[in-house]
């Protein structure tokens, strides 16, 4: 399947939430949906600690790297490092609202100047080749969203990117917290559609607010060339990737919950057995039984039993219980 069938539906990048560990378990419910990174910093890719920060399972894939920056030389070594290491893809963030990510000249703030953005793109390109892909917002603080959009699109697009996606909200910079970015601007979805009417030749994703499977579908019916979906995705991972391949791929996995979580006792096995914690892989696991008879026996269990001495599967199966006994 070529990549942009792929993000055909997407798992957003989140800090914090998105790391290999919650990617190997979205791939155990999904074998199609394009997953992503949290966002690391360009600088930290080349000066950091590359096996902490960008080792992947190979299971993960199809798996993309988002960056973050704005000098157009260091982004291209990153994203030259990237595709050495195997993401199929790198996407430069536009989107991130965060104080720490506007001191560093990256994310949302790269709305209020194209050019910049068009240059690290093509320099990206330079470097590696894979596909270079962007995520934005629809604007920030004043701008109007009607008048800015297609502009950014335009000339970045004209560097070479031709799959983004939109995060159908403006950013506030100023006066809103990264929390209350995620919520109280509101959406725009009419203008990310109107989008793709304007640029019929690039591959346009949404974001924002996309919270069903059923949602994310008629948004591919209004012509969309993708959905990613953030939270929702993370917080109900069964509801949303158990059933994508069926409903957004025409086939794939057929598996339920608790399969996955047989799936994974062999990969915390083999985290524990490096030293890792049970609970940096089980904290993930939480929200799998969402809205099902035992979630609230599951998630209890699991938070007070991980951090003990010894902990490992046999602790995450003792908490399946609390599910598939009422199942029963």
């Amino acid at each position: 399947m070529h990549i942009n069938q792929n993000a055909r539906l997407s798992c957003a990048p989140m800090m914090d939430w998105t790391d290999r560990h919650c990617r190997f378990l979205h791939r155990l419910m999904s074998k199609h949906a394009l997953l992503y990174t949290e966002m690391v910093t360009a600088a930290a890719v080349v000066h950091g600690d590359r096996d902490r920060l960008l080792r992947f399972d190979p299971a993960e894939q199809p798996v993309a790297l988002q960056l973050g920056g704005s000098d157009p030389a260091q982004l291209a070594q990153a994203a030259r490092i990237a595709a050495d290491l195997g993401y199929v893809e790198v996407n430069l963030n536009c989107g991130c609202p965060s104080d720490r990510v506007q001191s560093g000249s990256f994310g949302a703030v790269l709305m209020e100047n194209a050019q910049l953005v068009a240059d690290c793109v093509a320099a990206m390109r330079d470097a590696a080749e894979v596909p270079i892909t962007v995520k934005c917002r629809i604007g920030v603080d004043d701008q109007d969203p009607a008048v800015i959009l297609p502009d950014f699109l335009s000339r970045v697009a004209a560097a070479g990117v031709d799959r983004f996606t939109i995060h159908a909200r403006k950013a506030w910079l100023q006066g809103l917290s990264p929390k209350e970015n995620r919520d109280i601007p509101p959406l725009d979805y009419d203008l990310v559609l109107a989008m793709k009417g304007m640029f019929p030749h690039l591959h346009l994703s949404v974001n924002g607010g996309v919270a069903t499977l059923d949602q994310a579908a008629a948004f591919l019916a209004q012509g969309l060339d993708g959905v990613m979906i953030g939270r929702a995705a993370y917080h109900t991972p069964a509801e949303i990737l158990l059933g994508a391949d069926r409903k957004i791929f025409d086939g794939g996995l057929d598996r339920t919950a608790e399969d996955v979580v047989h799936l994974m006792l062999p990969y915390i096995a083999a985290h524990l057995q490096e030293g890792g914690r049970l609970g940096q892989i089980t904290r993930h696991m939480l929200g799998l039984f969402q809205g099902r008879p035992g979630a609230r026996g599951w998630r209890r269990h699991l938070s007070e039993h991980v951090h003990a001495d010894g902990a490992g599967p046999d602790v995450v199966l003792a908490a399946l219980e609390h599910v598939t006994r009422l199942a029963d």
